[in-house]
């Protein structure tokens, strides 16, 4: 291989790294497509669960934290225990989601895009660019109360106001037994869900969809409807216009009808549930999980670049029996250069924000010349198809990256 005059960085980035088959991947990744051609600085976290555990924890706060001070991070995948990780790890407990600690740390909203490549035909014929999935990443269903409820019992929403005076509403007068569940949300979270979406739009130059059924929660719903109206019309009506894009609110289902009938290029902001299954849904529909980025953005433009898919156990216990793995490593890859490039952007270090370029342009030009992992083997409808494994693959990107450098 030819030597290549390194990249200089000029501010480090925080690097999280994860478990199992994306901690390979990680390190693949690092050793053969960045650090021949970068001087790499970066903050590093180990977050994979055996040091959260040993840390207690506190290597997860400390990477938010170190996130906030130098505006970008790149996430590896990591575990969220259940009851069975605990066991297989030896675990002191079951330790919360990384992930949901960061993004309540940096107030973040998440987006997550597919990554498009010839070939790989979406399941709905008339989307012909990505469709970014921005997640609201607080309360609702995630941070709710639930109870099981007897027959005969009365449930009720009672407000303790900061005076001592109380509110009551009733819930419901359950004649058999049933269930009940209380959400919350907070004008602060939807506000800075609002203005990262808005600014998201304006960096990236794509309209935004907002879509709830306000028409149903008369008061929950509509509270984002008109937090969303009120910060659009104060702040970013202008910035929209002169940017040439758009922001409108539907319901939905007329949002859910739309995209089923549009042909992508634009962000659909959701709620935090409707985000979780709609960000599924159009990463499989685009064909694969495995090639959708995901990037957390704070309404004070902090990000931290992730895949949107699992740390991959299956594959990971296969690589530990000394199996082949062809595992699908674009998201992770585009991970890192999703946070190059705005580390470049921030520093004013174009190399570095062209080099994440040419990576990306190298990686799709591998799959879209027929070189590609097992995922991506069996749904591509590319003639010239070569299956390999997963650092076949990345030395593959390599040669055509030398290409372009």
């Amino acid at each position: 291989m030819a030597e290549y005059q390194k990249i200089p960085m000029q501010t480090p980035l925080v690097e999280m790294d994860g478990d199992e088959m994306t901690r390979i991947l990680w390190k693949m990744i690092k050793d053969i497509l960045i650090l021949p051609y970068v001087d790499l600085k970066t903050e590093y976290y180990d977050l994979g669960l055996e040091n959260r555990d040993r840390t207690d924890d506190r290597v997860t706060v400390e990477s938010a934290m170190a996130t906030k001070k130098y505006g970008v991070a790149v996430k590896c995948a990591t575990i969220t225990p259940n009851a069975a990780r605990v066991e297989e790890y030896h675990l002191k407990e079951m330790w919360k989601s990384p992930n949901a600690t960061i993004r309540a740390i940096l107030d973040g909203t998440v987006f997550r895009t597919p990554i498009i490549v010839k070939g790989i035909t979406p399941f709905i014929p008339s989307w012909k660019k990505p469709i970014t999935i921005a997640r609201h990443a607080y309360g609702d269903v995630y941070k709710n109360t639930e109870a099981a409820v007897p027959a005969g019992a009365k449930a009720e929403l009672l407000i303790t106001k900061a005076d001592g005076s109380e509110e009551k509403h009733l819930i419901h007068d359950f004649k058999t037994s049933g269930i009940i569940q209380g959400m919350h949300n907070l004008d602060s979270s939807i506000e800075s869900f609002a203005r990262a979406c808005f600014n998201f739009a304006l960096d990236t130059k794509q309209d935004l969809w907002f879509a709830t059924k306000d028409t149903i929660s008369k008061k929950y719903d509509h509270r984002f409807k008109d937090i969303f109206q009120e910060i659009y019309d104060g702040e970013y009506q202008e910035k929209f216009q002169q940017a040439g894009i758009e922001y409108f609110y539907t319901l939905i289902d007329d949002a859910v009808a739309r995209v089923v009938r549009s042909e992508g290029g634009y962000i659909w902001a959701c709620k935090n549930y409707d985000g979780d299954v709609m960000s599924d849904m159009v990463a499989t529909a685009f064909g694969s999980l495995a090639m959708m980025t995901s990037v957390l953005v704070s309404p004070d433009g902090t990000y931290e670049y992730e895949a949107a898919h699992g740390t991959v156990q299956r594959h990971y216990y296969k690589h530990l029996k000394g199996e082949k793995t062809s595992t699908n490593s674009m998201a992770t890859l585009f991970a890192w250069t999703g946070a190059l490039r705005k580390r470049g952007e921030l520093d004013g270090n174009d190399a570095l924000a062209a080099f994440a370029d040419k990576l990306e342009k190298a990686s799709i030009d591998t799959i879209e010349e027929g070189v590609m992992t097992g995922d991506l083997a069996s749904m591509s409808s590319l003639s010239n198809i070569k299956k390999v494994g997963s650092e076949e693959f990345l030395l593959a990107v390599n040669d055509r990256l030398q290409k372009l450098l």
